[in-house]
């Protein structure tokens, strides 16, 4: 389907109000912003008014919500009004925050919808970013949570939500989303939590601004509030949610989402799978093996780089290494149980990020990459032969030809190893 052109908003318009976990007022300022600019929270309340962008490289926490960071400054809960802008197709905008929490206003996306409405939406000439993968992907989570992504026309999500209470217990639904659609049947579903829970969240700064206005409260005998807003308000509030953190991507969708029982982590969790699939095809790589054996030293059976498919200059690099049965090392490792080695994942990891580090210099050829450190490695589980290990590495620290990098490999979306590196480059 056509997703048309990038948007941003007409005219200034504001909310204000408490944050529902920080307890805090805030005013929230939408601001127009250029093409191409994405979202953007300012923090006005703060010395030199710090901005963080609204992606995944800055996602900062997800438990209650899905909160951003920058270094020291954070913003908390911004998947209500991420899911009204990308309702409303706001692609480009400015957020000024006075505070740590967007309003939660009455708990619902719609306060926020019914703001930018008001604001009126521009037409920027230039065409919105769409992401799309080239197969299904699946990802599940110790914590329970399930979720395929398979290629589709525009966003489809069908979920399940089950919650061991008689106020809701287990609900399906499968919603296709408009701009109409999205006001219509997400929009006013409000968020919810358990009276039992609340001490609890109280004693950990969390949940200091809900009450019975601004989300629906559920005690032993049921619904605590006039009443719902839909027979099914509390799966469609999780999906209006997942729309909100899946807006992290800053790019319209093309995708069919089967989730069941999600969460903040899971969502996140699967943005970011859904970012590496569509990175590795249908395209090209961007650097291949004839390449990569231009600027690594490494050759069979050491070279445990297979492509690389995306490479921010000097900040982060994603690499792909295809796990087969016909590896050398797994002859002699685990033979009757095939596991690849746990120094070898994190030697691949270091190749990855050498390829980081050599777009850093002129003639790369001319250099070569060696570790000095290696930091909080810890492997979470094994990788076998079948499996497609993804690296992605960010650079923290890059003086006088040395460098720290935080890497993790990731398996079908489960971190299976992570580590902090320190490197060298030095003339061959």
């Amino acid at each position: 389907m056509s997703h048309g052109n990038q948007q941003t908003i007409k005219k200034t318009v504001s909310r204000e109000g408490i944050g529902v976990h920080s307890g805090t007022p805030a005013t929230l300022v939408f601001q127009p912003a250029p093409e191409g600019h994405g979202i953007r929270f300012k923090r006005t309340d703060l010395d030199g008014a710090p901005e963080i962008p609204v992606d995944l490289d800055h996602v900062a926490g997800t438990e209650l919500g899905t909160s951003i960071g920058e270094g020291e400054v954070r913003v908390q809960t911004v998947e209500h009004v991420m899911a009204a802008l990308a309702g409303k197709g706001i692609d480009n905008a400015v957020l000024e925050l006075s505070g740590p929490e967007p309003p939660i206003l009455d708990g619902s996306f719609q306060p926020y919808l019914e703001a930018l409405q008001e604001a009126g939406a521009e037409d920027q000439g230039v065409p919105r970013k769409v992401l799309q993968i080239p197969e299904p992907i699946t990802l599940e989570l110790d914590s329970g949570e399930f979720y395929v992504a398979a290629p589709g026309d525009g966003l489809r999500i069908s979920s399940t939500i089950e919650f061991d209470h008689p106020g809701i217990g287990r609900q399906f639904g499968t919603f296709f989303f408009g701009e109409s659609s999205f006001a219509q049947e997400i929009a006013p579903a409000r968020t919810f939590g358990f009276k039992a829970d609340a001490d609890a969240l109280h004693a950990r700064g969390l949940a200091l601004g809900a009450s019975l206005e601004n989300t629906v409260v559920l005690d032993e005998n049921g619904v605590m509030n006039e009443g719902l807003r839909f027979p099914d308000e509390f799966l469609r509030h999780k999906v209006g949610d997942m729309v909100g953190d899946l807006s992290l991507l800053g790019a319209c969708l093309d995708l069919h989402i089967v989730a069941e029982r999600p969460s903040h982590q899971g969502n996140v969790a699967l943005a970011r799978a859904v970012k590496r699939a569509a990175a590795r095809g249908p395209g090209a790589p961007i650097v291949d093996a004839e390449k990569i054996m231009e600027y690594l030293p490494h050759r069979f059976p050491m070279l445990l780089v297979d492509r690389i498919v995306e490479v921010e200059s000097g900040k982060r690099i994603v690499g792909l290494k295809n796990v087969t049965i016909n590896e050398p090392f797994f002859q002699g490792h685990f033979p009757g149980h095939p596991i690849m080695p746990g120094v070898l994942i994190i030697e691949a990891m270091g190749q990855v990020g050498g390829l980081l580090l050599m777009d850093a210099v002129e003639k790369p050829e001319d250099y070569v990459v060696y570790f000095m450190a290696l930091d909080n490695v810890k492997w979470r589980r094994p990788v076998v032969p079948g499996d497609q290990l993804v690296f992605e590495l960010e650079m923290l620290q890059f003086r006088r030809h040395v460098c720290k990098m935080r890497g993790r490999g990731i398996v079908d979306g489960q971190i299976v190893a992570e580590a902090d590196l320190m490197a060298r480059i030095v003339e061959r």
